[in-house]
This record gives structure tokens, C-alpha cells and sequence, in this order.
């Protein structure tokens, strides 16, 4: 389940066309955004930044400058920051649905997942053909406690991922929370092919046919270098965790999502396993 990087965001504000402002202020905005992204090319994220927020000074109705600003509060995990800025962009350019996109990723980074359903329910709206492939939509949906459209969701996105491990176990899981456990394992998602490793163990677990020691052992298998061996442990301790609270074992699920945020990245998917712990350790603080 991949997310674009910060330059590609970065790529994408540079072929919106039609909001600079005049030409005049326009120029100097344009080298403003081009300094700010080799300042950033080069590492210097502060600089970067101070570019950025001069372009917005000098062409505060510029959705590129907005835009430019967001990611960069984005590269910097300023997710608040950066949700005003896409805010800012949706302001002057309503039908931007790059803007849409970003703020509800965001908005579901900060626990905010009615409102991250409601701005991806506006890309879709902007870009029907979006639909199918909006897996974190989905995702949304199951935090936002909307279990039955996130089913519905992971059902259309097998259409366009028909082998994706996740999509199925993201499935099974809206199910297990309408239906229990029985009924999602029976309407599991047919997976044949996941060549992630250990992603078909946890294919098997969920269906019932392997245990989390079988994942665990799978992840480590083969003399994996340390990054890979990061990236596995991640995905099984995640997928483990989230099979453990499925079927009503609180303890072990806590353990196994604590571990996933260990070796998460700062990818959408490392986003949803610390996502899923502030949740745990909210629900805590409240007993």
C-alpha cells in the first residue's frame, strides 16, 4: 500500500496550473518554491521551510505556495500545521483534490477520522475513478467506526489489488467487528499470491491455519539484511496485534501493536500502527 513521497507531492504542485497570482508576484514566488525545494534536496528542512513561508508571504493566494508549505510541514510531521495549510489551498482552489488527499491523511494522522472519511469522500467525489484504489479510505472507515462501508470499501479495492494480504485482513477485520470473528474468517478475501515475506503467514493465521510464532519465525527466515528484517517485523507484529484484538485478547494486542510502532518507518502504514497505539493508551487512561 504505497503513499507518494514529500517530492512527489512536491512534482505534483509544480503542474497545477491556473492560481498563480499575477505575474509580477508570481516570479518571485516561483524562486522562492525552487530555493525552498533544493534547500530541501540538500537537507536543509529549516531553510526549506523559511523559503516556503516567505513564498506564502509574498503570494498568499497562491495555492502552490500552500501547498508547498503543507508538504513540508508534512516532511517534518507538523501534521496540525500542515493541516491549515491544505486548509488554506482548499480555500482559494476548492476542486484542488491533490489538497483533499494530503489533509485527510493528515487529519486520520491526528486521530481525526470522521474528517479524514469526509475529505477522502471528496476526492472520490472530485475523481470518481479514485474509488477503487482508496485503500486508506478504508482504513479510515474502520477507525472512524464505519465497519460495514469499510468492508464494502476492501471489497472494491480487491477490483484493482486483487493480492494484497492487507486489503484482505483489513477486510476481515470490519467484518470481525460487525459479525465476529467466525463470519470474517469464512468471508476472508482469497489471497494466492503475496510475495511480501511474512505476508501469506499472516494470510494463514488469519485464516485460521498458522499461528503468530509461525509469522514471527516466517519474518526472520532467510538471513534477512537489518532493514528488511525491520520492515517484516513491523507488518507481523502489526498484523498479530490486530489479530489478537479481533479475537477479544486485549494484552497480548497491546504487547504486539507496541512492537509494531517500534519498527515502524514514516510511512502511511507505520502512521497506522502508532495511530492504533495513542488509541490503546487513551483507552488506559480512561479505565
Amino acid at each position: 500500500m504505497p503513499v507518494p513521497s514529500w517530492r512527489s507531492l512536491l512534482a505534483a504542485v509544480a503542474i497545477l496550473a491556473g492560481f498563480a497570482a499575477p505575474a509580477s508576484a508570481a516570479e518571485s514566488t516561483e524562486e522562492l518554491l525552487r530555493a525552498a525545494a533544493q534547500a530541501y534536496r540538500k537537507g536543509d528542512a529549516d531553510e526549506a521551510l523559511r523559503l516556503a513561508n516567505r513564498a506564502v508571504e509574498a503570494d498568499p493566494r497562491s495555492v502552490d505556495c500552500w501547498l508547498t508549505l503543507a508538504a513540508l510541514r508534512d516532511a517534518r510531521r507538523e501534521f496540525d500545521q500542515a493541516v491549515d495549510c491544505y486548509s488554506r489551498a482548499i480555500d482559494l482552489a476548492p476542486d484542488t483534490t491533490l489538497a483533499w488527499q494530503r489533509r485527510g491523511e493528515d487529519c486520520f494522522r491526528l486521530a481525526r477520522f470522521k474528517e479524514s472519511v469526509a475529505d477522502f469522500d471528496k476526492v472520490i467525489r472530485l475523481a470518481p475513478e479514485r474509488a477503487p484504489g482508496h485503500w486508506q479510505l478504508g482504513i479510515s472507515l474502520y477507525y472512524a467506526g464505519e465497519f460495514e462501508r469499510g468492508a464494502r470499501q476492501f471489497e472494491l479495492h480487491r477490483t484493482v489489488n486483487p493480492e494484497d494480504v492487507e486489503n484482505a485482513v483489513w477486510h476481515y477485520l470490519c467484518v470481525a467487528r460487525t459479525s465476529g470473528v467466525a463470519e470474517a474468517q469464512q468471508g476472508l478475501i482469497p489471497i494466492h499470491r503475496d510475495s511480501r515475506v511474512p505476508l501469506m503467514r499472516i494470510y494463514a493465521m488469519y485464516q485460521g491455519q498458522a499461528t503468530a510464532d509461525d509469522v514471527l519465525a516466517a519474518a526472520r527466515a532467510g538471513d534477512p539484511g537489518k532493514n528488511e528484517l525491520r520492515e517484516r517485523l513491523f507488518y507481523a507484529h502489526l498484523y498479530i496485534g490486530l489479530y489478537e484484538e479481533a479475537h477479544g485478547r486485549i494484552d497480548p494486542a497491546r504487547d504486539e501493536i507496541a512492537l509494531a510502532e517500534k519498527y515502524a518507518d514514516h510511512g502511511y502504514m507505520g502512521d497506522v500502527a502508532r495511530v492504533h497505539q495513542t488509541l490503546i493508551a487513551r483507552n488506559a487512561e480512561s479505565k
